[in-house]
């Protein structure tokens, strides 16, 4: 009998908890997918543990930043992330990236303990709890009945950038396993799913899914067809960058699509009303505040940044609230053939989850791609402003062309979006990118000083 046998599909002892959380504290912070980097971790404890198959455990813990001030006291700090850990006595050498390290003591003493993700006979293993629907303790495991995934698929494990997990199965399907979770359904599997039942070809439909009822509801990956062949809409920029093509024909197909999206979304789920301006204007002068405390280097162009907002609160209101993508930009959206198709609908993930699943304005979506179209130019020296400038004009005639309203008319909406975003990328850049801190506060200085 293994060490790892007295494990049940439910909360497990103290004990093995315990021995796990000395290792945990000092690799988590080392990975990408760690929101935290930027504070001491003050406390770790594991929320629940269930084996999944012999060897492999799931957990979840918390990870705390110590407390922040409230009335009464202190409210805990920090968040919670989603694991799934390989259990051996002598892991493969190829598992030498994935090792988080030897157990020194408790039940679990003298295993080694790795990132199932990076196992493939672990990841074969839970993509085979996916396809049979069923429960493991507190996880419940579901998926569409009308489609058949099919056993034996070569797993690989995606190294991009990115705030999840994601493992490509076969090249037929990708499992994106959420690392922090939030109570609630979230929107990467809630909203694929609206809008294939709207019908709207252009989002790849969930096929598979899991989530958990302990210590909280939440969900915890979604399984959907991987489009082969594809390419991302930021290579594809760069590719037409570094060899000089003009990129107007897809940036003008690339809006249609996302105006097909936004159709979609509006029929899905509920429209709100216009006329909110004012309260998004609070807010957004809000983030600006915290974003100037925390970087130093925006604190010159506050007060410019703040007309912006000013004149949001008493411009035309503009389209009515809807769901949004909430995080558009050419990292989430794939080229196929003739076809552009829209991924990742999990937001921003900073931000929370309920916020996330609320309506905002369409205008959102459409200012973050045109602030990716910015980001592309500043990739190679010298900067291609008008290579930008071509892009943005074109995504915004291709979305009037099939949404029936023109983003560049709104200019009032689409400074204070696009402001707006550009204050979140300069936080963003600060804490986990600092090299490409340039790349925002030049939209910063221009939004500021010249109001365009």
């Amino acid at each position: 009998m293994t060490k790892t046998a007295f494990l049940r599909p439910r909360s497990a002892p103290a004990e093995p908890m315990e021995s796990l959380t000395g290792l945990l504290r000092e690799w988590l912070p080392l990975q990408r997918w760690f929101a935290g980097k930027d504070r001491p971790v003050t406390d770790l404890g594991v929320l629940s543990m269930t084996e999944l198959f012999p060897g492999c455990l799931h957990v979840l813990v918390h990870a705390g930043h110590g407390g922040v001030p409230a009335p009464g006291g202190t409210t805990p700090a920090g968040d919670c992330y989603q694991l799934l850990l390989g259990v051996r006595e002598h892991p493969s050498p190829r598992l030498g990236k994935a090792l988080i390290g030897r157990v020194p003591a408790g039940l679990l003493a003298g295993l080694t303990v790795y990132d199932a993700l990076h196992d493939p006979r672990a990841a074969q293993l839970f993509l085979e709890r996916l396809r049979h629907p069923g429960a493991a303790g507190p996880l419940r495991f579901e998926c569409d009945g009308s489609q058949q995934v099919p056993a034996g698929l070569v797993p690989r494990l995606m190294t991009a950038e990115q705030s999840n997990s994601s493992l490509v199965y076969g090249d037929e399907y990708i499992l994106k396993v959420f690392r922090r979770i939030q109570p609630g359904v979230n929107p990467d599997l809630e909203v694929p799913g609206a809008l294939a039942r709207q019908g709207c070809h252009r989002v790849p439909a969930p096929v598979a899914w899991f989530h958990t009822t302990h210590p909280f509801k939440a969900t915890l990956g979604v399984l959907q067809p991987y489009l082969r062949n594809a390419s991302d809409g930021w290579t594809l920029a760069l590719d037409a960058l570094a060899s000089g093509d003009d990129f107007t024909a897809q940036s003008h197909a690339l809006g249609r699509a996302t105006a097909d999206v936004h159709l979609a979304l509006s029929s899905a789920f509920p429209i709100g009303a216009p006329g909110e301006n004012g309260r998004t204007a609070a807010a957004m002068t809000e983030r600006l505040t915290a974003a100037a405390h925390a970087v130093p280097a925006l604190q010159p162009f506050v007060p410019g940044l703040r007309t912006a907002f000013a004149a949001l609160a008493t411009c035309d209101a503009g389209p009515p609230a809807q769901r949004v993508h909430g995080d558009l930009h050419l990292g989430q959206v794939l080229r196929a053939g003739r076809e552009w198709f829209v991924i990742d609908f999990e937001g921003e993930p900073s931000r929370p989850l309920s916020e996330r699943r609320s309506a905002h304005s369409p205008v959102r979506d459409i200012a973050g791609m045109l602030r990716s179209f910015d980001y592309a130019a500043r990739q190679r020296r010298p900067w291609r402003p008008e290579w930008a400038r071509r892009c943005r004009e074109a995504y915004c005639a291709g979305y009037a062309a099939r949404a029936g309203w023109d983003p560049r008319k709104k200019h009032g909406l689409l400074r204070a979006y696009e402001t707006d975003r550009a204050v979140y990328e300069v936080l963003y850049e600060a804490r986990h990118r600092p090299d490409w801190l340039p790349v925002p506060m030049a939209a910063i200085e221009r939004l500021a000083v010249r109001g365009d």
